[in-house]
């Protein structure tokens, strides 16, 4: 058996080696190293990808958050709400750019936003909701879309780990994971299903004229060189990594596919287990498993992510610690009745390997271990 990594990027990156050293070489022998032909290409097969008006690229998924946000015009004071069981970036750039955090909990068996948590959150002073599709299903955008409209405020949809993911609205309206909202964002990280080979991130909307002040803000604030119409930031893809995502972007739906077979066999694998609960797909919405995360029921998650690494089999806890109680963004407002199913998540949650190159073999080692483990 091969050795069983969390995400098997050399194994993926073999298969397309050719064309990654062929594209890579064209960017070297022409040096249009920022803002070259394959970033254009790139992204406007993402805005035939999502059926989205504009698509920005910019340098990671970090800077996209803070970007749509500064493209809304938010100010500082400003409540945006998102989910407390997530990682830091969301609630991040909402601190950078002096905005009010607002945490929310979240739902127990699809770890995405609790609406009713969302609708008790709202106060004259909230602007943002900032649903994250975390671990790559989408939240209940029609829930909260209906919500926004009723208390005019923003949506910006953190696409960082489901792009790929299709949303099906109650009149049988499909979108894709980050084209719902007012704005989407999404990372290109490596270890994403749609990743790169450093850093990278995209905004999307629908709204042209967004779509024109995002433009000038991820380069300066510039639209005409050394002419600085708003205030921006230096926040690019490089051309070395479009060329990597333009190969990689036509074989996004493959490589959700592989994710998903690996995630029924998990999951078939572990279904008479009483004390393990496998992930629940939501019904309005399609699962692109950027990760696999179980929830151990007995006590031993602890125990068990040591023996699986024990074994040779890397797992990993996401996440250990909820961000209301992270030192950054510890706040005297919050109250712990308030995030009951974030405070279990964080002791019963782990994420098994989960990758586009993971084989039978290996998958039934995984599970075998697990369950003589969790009896």
């Amino acid at each position: 058996m091969k050795k069983i990594q969390m995400v098997d990027l050399q194994g993926q990156y073999q298969k397309i080696k050719d064309k990654v050293d062929t594209q890579l070489q064209d960017v070297l022998n022409t040096s249009a190293y920022v803002n070259g032909p394959q970033v254009h290409a790139f992204q406007k097969d993402l805005e035939t990808y999502l059926d989205i008006k504009n698509v920005i690229p910019c340098a990671n998924g970090t800077d996209a958050l803070q970007i749509a946000m500064m493209g809304l015009g938010l100010q500082p004071g400003d409540e945006v709400i998102t989910v407390d069981f997530t990682f830091a970036a969301t609630v991040e750039v909402i601190a950078l750019l002096k905005l009010t955090p607002v945490l929310v909990d979240v739902e127990k068996d699809t770890f995405n936003m609790d609406i009713n948590a969302l609708k008790k959150a709202i106060t004259p002073k909230t602007k943002a909701i900032v649903p994250v599709h975390l671990f790559g299903q989408c939240a209940n955008m029609e829930a909260i879309l209906e919500i926004a409209k009723e208390h005019n405020l923003f949506v910006i949809e953190d696409t960082a780990q489901a792009i790929g993911a299709t949303y099906t609205f109650k009149d049988g309206t499909k979108k894709k994971a980050g084209t719902m909202g007012h704005v989407g964002t999404t990372s290109f990280f490596p270890s994403k299903n749609l990743g790169c080979y450093g850093d990278g991130g995209a905004i999307f909307t629908n709204n042209d004229e967004l779509a024109h002040t995002i433009r000038g803000m991820v380069n300066h604030g510039m639209y005409k060189r050394y002419y600085h119409d708003v205030v921006g930031v230096n926040s690019r893809l490089d051309s070395l990594q479009a060329a990597v995502l333009g190969i990689k972007l036509p074989l996004l739906n493959e490589y959700c596919d592989a994710r998903r077979k690996a995630a029924q066999a998990y999951s078939k694998a572990f279904e008479n287990n009483k004390n393990i609960v496998t992930p629940v797909i939501s019904e309005f919405t399609t699962h692109v498993f950027h990760q696999y995360t179980l929830q151990i029921l007995n006590g031993k998650r602890n125990e068990l992510h040591q023996h699986l690494l024990d074994n040779g089999i890397p797992n990993a806890i996401y996440y250990p610690v909820p961000l209301h109680s992270q030192k950054a963004y510890m706040d005297e407002r919050y109250n712990e009745d308030d995030f009951k199913v974030t405070n279990q998540l964080i002791d019963t949650v782990i994420s098994l390997p989960m990758h586009t190159e993971l084989d039978e073999e290996q998958l039934e080692f995984i599970t075998t271990t697990i369950i003589n483990f969790i009896k």
